[in-house]
């Protein structure tokens, strides 16, 4: 029987142990999509308690236990921490199968030294020793950041955001890199009740009063200039289960943007059209600025109305939407291609069934001397699991070029979801083995130990960083 989560967790063959120990498990991590909060990081944040650090922040645990039955007010409501720990040690066993148990065995190992599995009965002790060792000063947000070895880790922030925490890490230079990334949803957010309060503080933050089309994008390129200014490199669009794009010129856009501002309702036509230019012009914003573009399509988000009225839009009781509107995605993309503003874009997929074909649009659109313009980017929430990475690693290598792929990113607010990279790898590692010992791939140590190294860490690092 092979033990579980010991130093060859996940690793089924002898190549891949040596893939994973001697190349991938030293490398550097570079996360370029993540919701740590930078503010945690500028200031060292020391955790009071292993639930501050383990459980609060972090949606995965919290879905889980509403499934098991655990009441929100030991999800995410006012109960004690101690109690909702022994809320999520009474749920953690049940997450068998769930990848939630392998990773939080692993951050359990790899943070604390715990081997044990966390139960309702040993509680108290592991309460007890976790909370002890995080008094130490290895045990601060940068310590633990630096622990899992992260290089580079780009956050998700809206245009309005003062990014006063990453100038701060600039200034401090941590040994961390902490870079912004614009979260660019409320952008197009023309159609929630926020949007009115959100674009007052846009005309605040940018100086700018918004009174067209014209003075709206003005406003929004003096924020992305200030992002740019504060090192971002990336951008992030959520388009969600239903997602359509159709050009759009400019006359219309402003007509329609001008019937916004006065109050007009806008039907669902008109706001996809507008929401399109946006996009459309937004592309063309990031490439001049050698942005790249991450686009998560599929999420169906509007579920749960007592859960959104309880815990916000993001507390974990989304589900995967609809398979993508490939006329859509490509005539966005397309739209861009033509007239040279597509920028490097990493294309992440919520349903599985849509593997293949993000896979294969990785090869429909390309720039001479640029490695792998469009991404078929990492297995993403609900697919990150044990089988969900084996199926995006083998949809890319179907259907892409494997050795071109970007690695892992955690899309996480906790800071020891970090452990998530390491699981990547050792589920790669693993399968590139198995390739060698049934002869699907020869016995060169070389060409695959390079190919380990490169997904792992070298090419996200020239994706990002390169023109």
């Amino acid at each position: 029987m092979k033990p579980f989560n010991d130093n060859d967790f996940l690793l089924m063959n002898d190549y891949g142990k040596r893939l994973y120990h001697e190349i991938a498990a030293s490398l550097p991590v570079i996360d370029p999509h993540n919701h740590i909060d930078a503010g945690a990081l500028a200031t060292n944040k020391k955790f009071e308690n292993i639930y501050q650090l383990w459980v609060h922040h972090d949606p995965y645990k919290h879905r889980a236990m509403r499934i098991y039955g655990i009441p929100e007010d030991l999800v995410t409501g006012s109960g004690p921490d101690y109690e909702k720990f022994v809320a999520w040690a009474t749920c953690l066993p049940a997450t068998v199968g769930n990848p939630l148990f392998h990773w939080s065995c692993m951050e359990l190992k790899t943070l604390f030294g715990i081997t044990d599995i966390l139960t309702p009965q040993n509680a108290q002790q592991v309460w007890d020793t976790a909370n002890n060792l995080l008094q130490q000063d290895k045990f601060s947000a940068l310590g633990i950041v630096k622990g899992f070895g992260v290089e580079m880790l780009c956050t998700s922030d809206d245009l309005n955001d003062s990014l006063e925490h990453h100038i701060q890490l600039a200034k401090q230079q941590p040994g961390v890199t902490c870079l912004p990334s614009l979260r660019a949803d409320s952008i197009l957010a023309f159609d929630q009740p926020s949007f009115k309060g959100w674009l007052q503080q846009l005309q605040a933050q940018s100086t700018i009063d918004v009174v067209d089309l014209q003075t709206y994008t003005d406003a929004i390129v003096n924020r992305l200039n200030f992002f740019h200014q504060a090192g971002c490199l990336l951008s992030d669009h959520s388009l969600d289960s239903g997602f359509t794009y159709t050009t759009c010129d400019s006359n219309s856009a402003a007509r329609l943007f001008q019937r916004l501002l006065s109050n007009e309702p806008l039907t669902t036509d008109e706001m996809v059209r507008l929401q399109s230019y946006l996009l459309y012009f937004l592309g063309n914003e990031y490439a001049k600025r050698k942005w790249k573009m991450q686009l998560h399509i599929g999420a169906y988000r509007y579920t749960s109305s007592v859960l959104r009225s309880k815990v916000g839009p993001a507390g974990g009781y989304a589900c995967i939407g609809n398979t993508v509107d490939v006329q859509s995605l490509t005539h966005l993309l397309d739209d861009l291609d033509k007239d040279g503003g597509l920028p490097k874009t990493i294309l992440y997929t919520l349903n599985p069934a849509d593997n293949d074909v993000f896979a294969s649009l990785t090869g429909s659109y390309s720039e001479g001397g640029v490695q792998a313009k469009i991404q078929f980017g990492p297995a993403w929430w609900y697919n990150d699991h044990h089988e969900g990475i084996l199926r995006q690693l083998n949809a890319l290598s179907s259907f892409g070029l494997l050795s071109t792929a970007i690695g892992m990113t955690t899309d996480s607010r906790s800071l020891v979801s970090f452990i998530r990279h390491q699981y990547y790898r050792r589920i790669l590692c693993s399968l590139l083995g198995s390739w060698v010992e049934e002869g699907r791939l020869p016995d060169d140590w070389i060409l695959l130990s390079t190919m380990v190294k490169n997904i792992s860490y070298n090419n996200i690092k020239s994706w990002i960083k390169n023109d």
